[in-house]
C-alpha cells in the first residue's frame, strides 16, 4: 500500500494518475521562470495532469565553479514565492543546507535534496522536521533497496510526507544507467516513486568543465517509468536548451512536452 502524498489538490500515489514536476533546471531571471511557469500550467491544466513547478535558486553541485549556478536562496526563493502566489501552484527547489531549510520552509511546498546529498543525516532530519513534503533524489550511487535507510531518517522525525526521486545509477565514467526494477522495489517501501527523466540521461562531467547529455532518449525512459508503475514524472524544460545556463544538453524543449505527457497519461490508464 502506497502513503498518499497530498499538498493541496495535488495527490501523489494515486492509481492511473501521474503529477507533473518541471521547469528550467535553474532559475535565470524572473521573467523566464513567469514564462516557463505560465507555459507548463497551461499546458497541464488542459491534459488534466497535476502540476507542481520546479527550478532551482541554487545549483551548488556544478561540474566548475564558473558554471552559473543561480540567482542564490534570497532572490530565487522570491521569485518561486511570486510563482506560488501568481499561479496558484506548489513549488518546489533544492536545499543545500540545514541553515537553507530554515529559510526555504516559508516558501517550497516540497524541500527537495540533492541527490549527491542523500545520504547528509542533518540535512534530511532538517528538511523533515518543516513538516513539508521532503523529496529526496536516490544518489547515483545507491542501490534501490538501501533507499530504506533514507527513509527511516525522515520517519524518525516524525514526517511521513516522502517521495523518492528516481534518476539513474552511475554506469563507468560520465554516465548513468536505469534499472527500473528500482522503481517497484522502492515503491515497495510504501511511498511515491518520481521518476527524473532529464537527469537519468545526463552525462555527468562528460563534456569536461560541463555535464552533457542525450535528451533524444527523454521519452523513451519516461515511457519505461511509467509502465512500471511510478507516480510522477520529474523534467526539466526549456523553451531553447542550447540557450538554457543549466543542464541544456538534458533538457527537453518546451515544445515537447505536450506530445509526451499525452502518451505518458495513456500508458498510465492502461497499466492500472
Amino acid at each position: 500500500m502506497i502513503q498518499k502524498i497530498k499538498i493541496n489538490n495535488i495527490v501523489f500515489g494515486e492509481k492511473k494518475r501521474f503529477v507533473f514536476i518541471g521547469g528550467p533546471c535553474v532559475i535565470e531571471n524572473e521573467k523566464s521562470a513567469l514564462r516557463h511557469a505560465e507555459k507548463l500550467i497551461r499546458l497541464s491544466t488542459d491534459l488534466k495532469i497535476p502540476f507542481v513547478y520546479k527550478s532551482s535558486f541554487d545549483k551548488a553541485n556544478r561540474s566548475s565553479h564558473t558554471s552559473y549556478r543561480g540567482p542564490g536562496l534570497k532572490k530565487g526563493l522570491s521569485i518561486l514565492k511570486k510563482i506560488k502566489q501568481e499561479y496558484k501552484i506548489p513549488v518546489v527547489s533544492d536545499v543545500h543546507s540545514v541553515e537553507e531549510v530554515t529559510v526555504a520552509q516559508e516558501v517550497l511546498d516540497i524541500i527537495q535534496i540533492p541527490a549527491f546529498l542523500c545520504r547528509q543525516t542533518d540535512l534530511i532530519f532538517a528538511a523533515a522536521k518543516t513538516g513539508k513534503v521532503v523529496n529526496i533524489k536516490k544518489g547515483q550511487f545507491v542501490s534501490p533497496w538501501e533507499v530504506i535507510n533514507i527513509i527511516k531518517k525522515v520517519l524518525s522525525q516524525g514526517n511521513k510526507k516522502i517521495l523518492i526521486t528516481e534518476r539513474g545509477f552511475s554506469f563507468g565514467y560520465n554516465n548513468l544507467v536505469n534499472d527500473f526494477r528500482s522503481i517497484p522495489i522502492i515503491r515497495a517501501m510504501g511511498y511515491p516513486v518520481v521518476f527524473d527523466g532529464t537527469h537519468s540521461v545526463q552525462m555527468p562531467g562528460g563534456l569536461g568543465k560541463i555535464s552533457g547529455g542525450m535528451r533524444e532518449f527523454i521519452p523513451m525512459l519516461s515511457k519505461c517509468a511509467i509502465a512500471a508503475g511510478v507516480d510522477a514524472i520529474f523534467l526539466e524544460v526549456h523553451e531553447d536548451p542550447s540557450k538554457a545556463l543549466c543542464d541544456g544538453p538534458n533538457t527537453l524543449p518546451l515544445g515537447e512536452v505536450k506530445d509526451l505527457l499525452t502518451v505518458l497519461s495513456a500508458i498510465k490508464k492502461v497499466i492500472e
